[in-house]
């Protein structure tokens, strides 16, 4: 079963990538970035958003960095963790995207 994204990843990617690129971004993350992943099959939409977040940082709203996260990601996704300097703090990801989101609404 392939994950929607949570609201908040919804919000990155609107914020990250122009509007032309954010229906392909958004297949790409359900289809390819979710629970099935390995070790993320009991994962839900919420518990993804580490793993996406990370892949969205990496990318910084260009669509080959996105494709390259998403690459490495597939293959191992706690190297996306290290990359984007999410990897030693479990809540790095919910405060990169807080300052994501608030940023773009000032």
């Amino acid at each position: 079963m392939t994950l929607k994204l949570s609201p908040r990843t919804q919000a990155v990617v609107e914020k990250l990538f122009v509007v032309a690129e954010q229906p392909n971004v958004i297949k790409l993350l359900v289809e390819e970035c979710g629970n099935n992943l390995p070790f993320c099959k009991e994962s839900d939409e919420y518990k993804m958003d580490r793993i996406r977040f990370a892949v969205l940082k990496i990318s910084n709203g260009d669509p080959l960095k996105f494709l390259e996260a998403l690459k490495l990601a597939k293959q191992d996704w706690r190297d996306v963790l290290v990359w984007a300097e999410f990897g030693s703090d479990l809540d790095a990801h919910n405060k990169w995207a807080d300052e994501k989101i608030d940023l773009f609404h000032q």
